[in-house]
């Protein structure tokens, strides 16, 4: 029985990174002809010209509050906001919706969503019946975890959510080699079962998705017998990346480029450092280039020990959008990138807010090793006037010195 899903996944990274920039501005040129929303975001690009990196981080990040904005404007002429580049019939077997409402599409392709790579590495093997417990209504989750389930040679049970009895039942009468869900729905059902009397060992592996899965979660499953692996997808872009039996970071997807950006920015940071995930997806249905998640992680040194040779991730570590209200204005990270980007002895900067009730101070902390601080944190105090139209303090402080947490702004005001 191989250990990986396809070979995909064991190529040379090199030729692997080569394949995505060849791909790339393949993708930015349909993204521009079959999406009318790309057509306009991308209109002074030339495709051809974007094969590195370098050149994808010079196109806009388009976030998901683009999305809402533009399908809301657009709502009568096209739900999607003009980003599908597929239409009702043949081509998009169904809609979904995420929260705003944010209408995304499913196209036609096998394993639309790339799920069964993830279930493949959660241990599932083709011929097994899987019992899926995410929502089949609304929101992508269950047709995304069915559709890769499918492609791996699974049959799936349409659990859904809801009915903790009756799941216990069928998991009973169907004894299904796995579960694929949330993690805190399946403790339900395991705790339901005992309260029940009823037995489920046929249930020894899971997949799952849509929460986090700490440690404390993951070794009270291993106690009851069943090995837990997660996932971390969107509704928007599909599988992003994967966990391993290795159990160190998530591995990424093969049909995915992925950045690690600074919040509030498009600009990658260095190796190791947290920042907001980025995602150009090569799916030809929805096109989506540079597409901000609006998550936090960060990329781990080294390969996977499993022999996965893609670059892994911390897997989710908080959300980037940290925009703050402020004395009665709305400061947020990108603001703090513009006071930065004024100046070259700065490296990063975290705002910091202080005080109670409606006596708000802030603090920019400044990375830097320049002399001459005094001169340096009046140019910068009027940077933060002129930026945010609020007064602000400045605390210089050594490189190295901030928290590698993702954060721009630090709400640490007393609500008491």
């Amino acid at each position: 029985m191989t250990q990986f899903y396809d070979a995909l996944e064991t190529r040379d990274p090199q030729a692997r990174e080569a394949a995505l920039m060849q791909a790339l501005p393949q993708q930015v040129a349909h993204a521009r002809t079959g999406s009318a929303a790309f057509a306009e975001i991308l209109k002074d690009v030339d495709p051809a010209s974007v094969t590195s990196r370098a050149a994808l981080a010079r196109l806009p990040v388009t976030r998901k509050t683009d999305l809402h904005q533009r399908q809301q404007a657009q709502r009568e002429r096209d739900v999607f906001g003009g980003f599908s580049a597929v239409v009702f019939g043949a081509h998009m077997p169904r809609i979904f919706s995420s929260p705003g409402p944010i209408y995304e599409p499913e196209g036609k392709a096998q394993d639309y969503w790339r799920m069964a790579r993830a279930i493949f590495a959660a241990g599932f093997r083709p011929g097994e019946l899987i019992h899926n417990c995410f929502s089949y209504h609304f929101v992508p989750a269950g047709s995304m975890m069915e559709t890769g389930a499918h492609a791996l040679g699974c049959t799936v049970f349409a659990g859904g959510t809801g009915q903790t009895e009756q799941q216990v039942q069928a998991m009973e009468q169907l004894r299904p080699a796995g579960y694929i869900g949330t993690p805190s729905f399946l403790k339900i059902i395991v705790e339901k079962a005992a309260a029940m009397g009823v037995a489920l060992p046929s249930v020894g592996k899971a997949m799952f998705g849509g929460e986090a899965f700490p440690p404390s979660l993951r070794d009270w499953f291993l106690q009851h017998g069943i090995q837990g692996y997660q996932c971390y997808a969107t509704a928007d872009v599909g599988l992003i990346a994967y966990e391993t039996s290795a159990r160190e970071g998530l591995v990424l997807d093969e049909g995915v480029i992925v950045e690690i950006v600074r919040p509030g920015t498009g600009d990658p940071v260095p190796q190791g450092e947290v920042g907001e995930l980025v995602v150009t997806s090569l799916n030809p249905a929805y096109p989506l280039i540079r597409f901000g998640t609006g998550d936090l992680s960060a990329v781990l040194p080294g390969p996977c020990p499993t022999g996965r040779t893609n670059e892994r991730i911390k897997g989710w570590m908080g959300r980037a959008d940290q925009t703050t209200k402020i004395r009665g204005m709305f400061v947020h990270p990108g603001q703090v990138a513009d006071i930065v980007k004024r100046f070259p002895e700065v490296a990063r900067a975290r705002l910091v807010v202080t005080g109670a009730m409606a006596n708000d101070a802030m603090t920019l902390q400044v990375e830097t090793s320049c002399s001459g601080p005094d001169a340096l944190s009046a140019r910068i105090a009027d940077a933060i006037r002129d930026v945010t139209k609020l007064r602000g303090d400045v605390l210089l402080v050594s490189p190295g010195s901030l928290p590698n947490d993702g954060k721009v702004i630090e709400d640490a005001r007393s609500y008491a």
